[in-house]
């Protein structure tokens, strides 16, 4: 019955991004869908594509073994980038009235900078999407009682993701988000009341998570654990600002103040609500202790089982049909924003530029064969990678911080930002990030934050070269002030 009714969830899902589909007449509507999306609709897609795997089945079990420390990266970092962009960021996008974000970094720069920026932005989404389709794979092997192993179930979910996303672009991810959302917020919260009390009530829970320290924000240490505390934390909060997944839910929006107020509601909405998968998971402990021996595991990964192995196990059918059509919600409507936003990016600020007299039918055409070999690629990411989802994220971003933020945020708020300064703080970063990553990455310093460091100076230093301030700033985009 359980996996009658999850083929069930996945023909529904499917069916109406199909449906979607639709409304698909050009590139346009494929790729920021016609910029027509209502408030609810916009607040859905920003809390459904960062309500992801990682958030269910990954943060949560890292809760469960090292407390809120541990996770400072998400939900705290990734809910910070949502209120940084909404505060700073959504109105000079969606008054640019761009394609992708890497139409930014060539109308302030350069093509040159615009190709290396979004080469960048899309190696940043394989680890992303890599997640994603790891735990698509982890869901469909437990429910097949481990007759479908762990890599055949990653290949099966790529499928069915890659299924509707190719056809609808973001009309399909909108309306699947909406649909999705309902059922991440229902199914989750009844699962929620239904192990609290198995647990012996939610203070119980709360009660045993702070006696063993769980509640432990600050880290404890000196420089080295500060800064490490920091880099994680700077990692979502400003390494995932300059992406495109973010940049297609803002300037999708029907107009400037939705892009902001989506932004701002769906961001809260993910942070109050990813709190619900870390009381669950915590509460798995309270009611089977042996789980915890799923910490002490060579494969990162088994800790990701807790919740999975608790529904299964210990509820009944209706609260696991709730649980795993969440889970799969979240799952889906992560994976499918993170298959689009590079698959965009990729075909826009790469490809295109070398194909200037290429007609809308053919740019679509071209946008959903790249959005398979993208696929292809993150598929053969995911079945080598032995990291957890959590991890995957993190590393993912690392990219974008110490090469397109600096040039980003310069670019808005500084009319002496020029592409000088912009080549150089993208060389100085990733060169830096690189350099440090391998022969010092475990030093004081992260590495990401070394490569921020001199992403910065490289920025300030080439805007002070000798050229043509005319030039610098002639495409300048800062937000108008108000009168």
């Amino acid at each position: 019955m359980l996996v009658a009714s999850v083929i069930l969830y996945f023909f529904v899902t499917i069916a109406i991004g199909l449906w979607a589909a639709k409304r698909v007449h050009n590139s346009r509507d494929f790729l920021i869908a016609g910029r027509s999306l209502p408030l609810t609709m916009s607040a859905a897609t920003v809390f459904a594509t960062w309500f992801g795997a990682e958030t269910v089945l990954s943060v949560s079990a890292t809760f469960a073994k090292d407390g809120l420390g541990g996770i400072i990266a998400d939900p705290f970092g990734s809910s910070f980038c949502l209120l940084f962009v909404a505060l700073f960021f959504a109105r000079a996008f969606y008054r640019m009235d761009l394609l992708t974000i890497g139409d930014f970094y060539r109308k302030r720069y350069s093509k040159p900078i615009e190709t290396v920026t979004s080469l960048a932005i899309t190696a940043s989404y394989l680890g992303w999407t890599s997640a994603q389709l790891t735990a698509l794979g982890l869901v469909i092997s437990v429910l097949s009682g481990g007759v479908i192993g762990l890599s055949a179930g990653i290949v099966v979910g790529a499928v069915i993701v890659t299924g509707y996303t190719i056809w609808g672009g973001m009309w399909s991810v909108a309306m699947t988000d909406l649909f999705q959302s309902v059922v991440i917020l229902v199914g989750l919260a009844a699962v929620a009341f239904l192990v609290s009390d198995m647990a012996g009530g939610a203070g119980r829970v709360i009660a045993a998570a702070s006696e063993a320290g769980k509640f432990e924000f600050f880290p404890r240490g000196g420089a080295k654990e500060w800064l490490a505390f920091t880099a994680a934390w700077m990692t979502l909060a400003v390494g995932s600002i300059p992406q495109q997944d973010v940049f297609q839910r803002v300037t999708s929006a029907k107009d400037e103040k939705t892009a902001v107020r989506g932004c701002l509601a769906g961001g809260a909405l993910y942070f109050c609500f990813a709190f619900v998968p870390i009381f669950i998971a915590y509460a798995a402990l309270v009611i089977e202790p042996h789980y915890a021996g799923l910490f002490a595991g060579d494969d990162a990964r088994e800790i990701q089982r807790i919740l999975p192995n608790l529904i299964l196990e210990r509820t009944p059918l209706w609260a696991q049909v709730l649980f795993f059509g969440a889970l799969l919600s979240a799952i889906l409507s992560t994976a499918s924003g993170a298959l689009l936003a590079p698959t965009a990016l990729f075909t826009e600020n790469v490809i295109r530029p070398y194909a200037p007299r290429m007609g809308d039918r053919q740019f679509l055409l071209l946008l959903r064969v790249v959005l398979v070999a993208f696929t292809l690629a993150a598929l053969l990411f995911a079945l080598n990678s032995r990291s957890t989802m959590y991890e995957m994220v993190q590393s993912a971003y690392k990219v974008t911080l110490v090469s397109c933020i600096v040039p980003l945020a310069a670019g808005i708020y500084w009319r002496g930002a020029n592409v000088p300064g912009a080549a150089l703080s993208v060389a100085f970063g990733l060169g830096s990030w690189a350099l440090a990553e391998w022969i010092a990455a475990d030093a004081t310093v992260p590495p990401q934050l070394v490569g921020l460091a001199f992403s910065v100076f490289g920025m300030v230093m080439g805007s002070f070269l000798p050229h043509e301030r005319a030039a610098a700033h002639a495409h300048g985009v800062r937000p108008r002030q108000k009168r």
